[in-house]
Formats: structure tokens, sequence, C-alpha cells
């Protein structure tokens, strides 16, 4: 039996994204394959109690710091988390989002959701660059073992930092599956992203304001660094709903008519594999995640160019682009396997 630890410091409900999604659904997943090990989740003072499984072998550990603040939350994370890790005996420690602490009395395992800080440094805020760079770094280098969400991530650790990764895909949370059989298109077009700026949201929405024809635009995600000219870019036939339930989300897929998704840069691209579940017809930056996800069962545009969205848009709009292959393919990502593969992985790191 081990002792697993979960890093969950950094996690802000509604605040991080993808990340959260992950941790939550695979942490559930954990919690339905696992009756063995004991899993001992560090949490922050913004942290709900419904994130920690209620399995008698989960149990949560929560930390007198906000995640919000993030000096202290990176300097509870260096100091304080080490010290709780060794007062609650853990075996391996596991890093869900990005980072771990330099010194630890056990041996670490970090997720690297993507290299975006190294791939295009052009998107992060001048103060925020460094402390990604060092963080970052220091996981890479002092982690016994690093899980790559993706091949392109995994290509990206070996570029620049030489290590090596597992590959462990996210999974699609069971309800999306279930809305196939339910969906009702209306008529509205569906984009699930962040507004950071690789997001391409702005150009996505340049591009819909100069087609008087095209449905009804629905955003939703967390608000980012592009939120307040994305919400300008908005028309009125546009609207920005950002971060919501997840049955609300549920709901918008159900009965959406068609997806894009016109990132520059991802790591996953979990959004498009949940329309993909869904059975709602996808069109996606042509980008490698977004390759290695869809496969040759989405409709793939050039995101840098405005004929080619607007083309996307077009085909959502007239349901050119069909959906059942993709939804067959979304079958391959699911968080039982995802958390079989962590399990197994966290169990060769712990010795």
């Amino acid at each position: 039996m081990l002792r697993i630890g979960v890093n969950a410091l950094y996690l802000i409900p509604g605040g991080v994204g993808g990340t959260e999604i992950y941790l939550r659904n695979l942490l559930n997943a954990l919690a339905e394959i696992d009756s063995v090990n004991q899993y001992i989740v560090f949490t922050n003072r913004e942290t709900g109690a419904d994130l920690v499984p209620k399995q008698p072998n989960f149990e949560c550990a929560p930390q007198p710091v906000r995640a919000s603040f993030r000096p202290a939350r990176i300097l509870w994370e260096q100091v304080a988390l080490p010290r709780a890790a060794a007062r609650q005996r853990i075996d391996v420690l596991f890093n869900p989002g990005f980072t771990g602490p330099a010194i630890c009395p056990c041996p670490q395992v970090t997720v690297f959701h993507d290299l975006q800080h190294k791939r295009h440094p052009e998107y992060f805020r001048w103060f925020d660059l460094p402390f990604w760079n060092l963080l970052l770094w220091i996981s890479a280098r002092r982690s016994r073992g690093l899980i790559a969400v993706s091949e392109s991530t995994r290509h990206d650790l070996k570029r620049y930092y030489g290590v090596e990764a597992e590959v462990i895909h996210h999974g699609v949370e069971r309800q999306f599956f279930e809305i196939a059989g339910m969906r009702e298109p209306g008529d509205y077009l569906l984009c699930a992203s962040t507004s950071h700026p690789h997001k391409n949201l702005d150009r996505l929405l340049r591009v819909h304001a100069s087609m008087p024809d095209a449905p009804p635009l629905v955003i939703t995600g967390v608000r980012g660094f592009a939120a307040k000219e994305v919400e300008q870019l908005a028309g009125k036939h546009v609207r920005i709903l950002g971060w919501i339930p997840r049955r609300e989300l549920y709901e918008l897929f159900r009965c959406a008519r068609g997806f894009i998704y016109p990132s520059m840069f991802e790591g996953f691209g979990m959004p498009l594999s949940e329309a993909m579940a869904a059975g709602v017809p996808v069109a996606c930056s042509d980008i490698p995640p977004l390759r290695e996800v869809g496969g040759s069962t989405v409709h793939y545009f050039d995101p840098a160019s405005d004929s080619a969205i607007r083309e996307a848009l077009t085909m959502l709009a007239t349901g050119a682009i069909p959906a059942d292959q993709a939804q067959r393919r979304a079958a391959d990502f699911s968080w039982e396997k995802c958390a079989r593969a962590t399990l197994d992985y966290l169990s060769r790191s712990s010795s």
C-alpha cells in the first residue's frame, strides 16, 4: 500500500480552467478503481470540500494558504508542503498542476499540461514569465517522474529540458457521451475556451462579425488575460458566459449546432474531446496537439487565416461537418484509462 500525496495547492475553483477539470475527474476516477492505496490531498483555503472523494482511503489535508495570492502559495509549496508530506509519511507526491517543491522527502511525479512558457513566451506577462521559467525548470529537474498529456508536450519536455516523460492523455466525462444521445441542435455555435491571447478569440470574433448570416456564437470559459479585448469585440450575436457550472456546460453542448476551437497553441485540447464525445460537429485549429486528439474525424483550419475560419463557420452553420466518427474516436479518452495509467506510473516512480 502506498501513501500518495496530491498537491492541490494551485487549484482555485473556477479560476484555473482545464487543470481543475483534470484534477477533479482524475481523483474521482482513482476513487473508483483504487480502494487500497491511501490518498492525502493537500488543499488550500479556496478549495471546496467536494474536491476530495468520500471514499475512506481519501483524506483531505487542508493548508492555511490562499492560491489566489500566488507568492504565498508558491512559498508554502516550497517550504511547508515538504514538511507536511514528511508528517504524513507520503511515499510519492503527485503534482498535477505543473509545480512542486524543489526539495521533498519523497519522490515526486509532476504533470506538464503544456510548455507554453517556452513555446510562446509572448503570451505571458513580463512579471509572470521568470517565475514560470524557474518553477517549471525545478519541476522538470527535481521530479522523479514526469507526465505529459500529449506527445506534443512530451517532445517539448525533451526539447527544452532534456527529460523524458510518460504520455497519459486526459479523459472525457461520461456525461458528454450521454449528451450525444439527447442532442437537440439549436441555432448557435459554441466555443469553450479561456480568454487568454493564444486562444485566438479576437480573430474568431472579428471574422464572425464580418458574416451577417453567421449563427450566434456562445463563448464560455475562465476570463483570461485577453478578456477585456474579447468582451469589447463581442457583438450583439455573441454571448460570453465566463466559467459556468458543469451541468450548464453539458446543456450548451447538447444544444449547440457546432463547436469551433481556434486556439493557436494547446497542450492537449480538452474541449475538443468533449465536443467530439457529445456528438457535436467540430472545426478546430490545425495544430499538432489537436491533430493528436481529433485524428481524421474533425475539420481543421489554419487559425491564422481569416478566410479559413470563415469557411469553418460556414461549414458548421450548414451542417457540412459530420460528427459520428469523431464521437467514436473520443471513446479512446476516458478518465478511468487516465487514472489507471497514472496510478501505475505513480507506483513505478515511488520506489
